[in-house]
């Protein structure tokens, strides 16, 4: 058996309303998801997080790489397209690429097997997984904390126990929006902060400090992610944990924030980061350093899934009688390419996600609902404009 075609697909839902955070606005949501298929006819899905028609192009650049290889060798594919990139692209887009290819392969490997990616993985340590919602975003640029407060009471009255909200608007306001939360929430439920690197190091140990009363779970991305000494001295300055990594590639990468002792939280984007393959390098980085790790997501139900079966597979403490929830993260904006393009739907039960248990990462694509977001090529310019 062989991989026989490999197809990649832009697709974009415009958005029924704008959003923005600390660095850009949104007014759809553009992503490459690739299906790679086998000589006997199955398939697996994949999903890239990084700029769509530049992520469609890398998968072109790979393809000849892929076909005809044994999708069973997943690590010996891997391998092969980290070579073939790696004089030019060791970060950034091509890596995305790259991890979109090694997700669908996985995906492959669990059906040809009959076997959820979980136990592929080596198996599932925990059956549920907690999810926090991500949200806050702004959306009006008059009133920086405009629904905010009904926002947040509704994730909370949908089970949440942990939500993340945007800051990086400036200090004064955004120590306003988190105290207005926090007060909304109650004290009982877990508040991350992220500004997506909006910062300076004065500007971010400043907040850090005026926010501390509010006890913060995490401050994600609280500086530009280049700075691995600057993170490292920031948590020297705050009792705050820091968490980063959404913008890091490949064990190397955060090895580096490792060895600078940069970070409290790893975050790794496995669709971007170097797929499957290389989260579970990174895993075994993040344990050997008694590090945490929870993995950034942002796209469709493709990424959540793939999540969903990686923090599975999370090694516990054994004998231990009680385990922590291990946190997941679950965006809350408005998503077409997540909520209706695969199915079955994820659905939270009493806070939790369950694990598929299902062959591959246990969902299927909507093929319909696929060529509805797909974008033509007439179109792609467009896209390639706004990046």
């Amino acid at each position: 058996m062989t991989i026989e075609k490999i197809e990649a697909f832009v697709l974009k839902d415009t958005l029924s309303k704008s959003f923005f955070f600390s660095q850009w606005e949104y007014s759809e949501r553009c992503i490459c998801i690739v299906k790679v298929t086998a000589s006997n006819g199955q398939y697996g899905w994949g999903e890239a997080y990084g700029p769509a028609t530049m992520v469609e192009a890398g998968i072109k650049l790979l393809k000849p790489t892929v076909i005809g290889e044994n999708p069973l060798e997943n690590e010996v594919i891997w391998n092969k397209m980290y070579r073939k990139t790696l004089d030019f692209s060791r970060r950034g887009v091509y890596m995305a690429s790259l991890s979109a290819i090694d997700i669908a392969i996985w995906d492959l490997k669990g059906k040809i097997l009959n076997l959820p990616v979980s136990t592929l993985l080596g198996g599932a340590h925990r059956k549920k997984i907690q999810p926090y919602a991500t949200g806050l975003y702004f959306t009006n640029h008059n009133d920086f904390s405009d629904g905010f407060v009904e926002e947040a009471k509704l994730y909370v009255s949908q089970g949440y126990k942990a939500i993340k909200m945007k800051v990086g608007l400036g200090i004064k306001q955004d120590v306003a929006n988190v105290k207005l939360i926090r007060e909304t929430i109650g004290p009982d439920i877990q508040l991350m902060v992220d500004s997506n690197h909006a910062y300076t190091f004065r500007e971010a140990v400043e907040l850090s400090i005026k926010i501390e009363k509010y006890d913060i779970a995490w401050f994600e991305e609280p500086i530009s992610p280049e700075f691995y000494e600057q993170y490292n001295e920031l948590r020297q300055r705050t009792s705050i944990p820091i968490a980063g990594g959404e913008c890091e590639y490949l064990r190397f990468g955060f090895n580096e924030l490792i060895k600078n002792k940069s970070v409290d939280i790893l975050q790794p984007d496995i669709c971007a980061s170097g797929g499957l393959t290389e989260a579970k390098r990174i895993a075994a980085l993040a344990s050997t350093n008694g590090i945490d790790l929870i993995p950034h997501t942002w796209g469709t139900s493709i990424g959540l899934h793939v999540a969903l079966h990686f923090i599975a597979n999370i090694e516990s403490i054994p004998g231990r009688m009680y385990q922590p929830d291990f946190l997941m993260e679950f965006d809350q904006t408005e998503n077409g390419l997540r909520d209706n393009l695969s199915f079955p739907k994820l659905k939270m039960k009493d806070g939790m996600l369950e694990v598929p248990n299902r062959p591959g990462l246990g969902i299927d694509i909507d093929e319909e609902v696929l060529r509805k977001y797909t974008i033509c090529e007439t179109s792609k310019q467009d896209v390639i404009e706004k990046y």
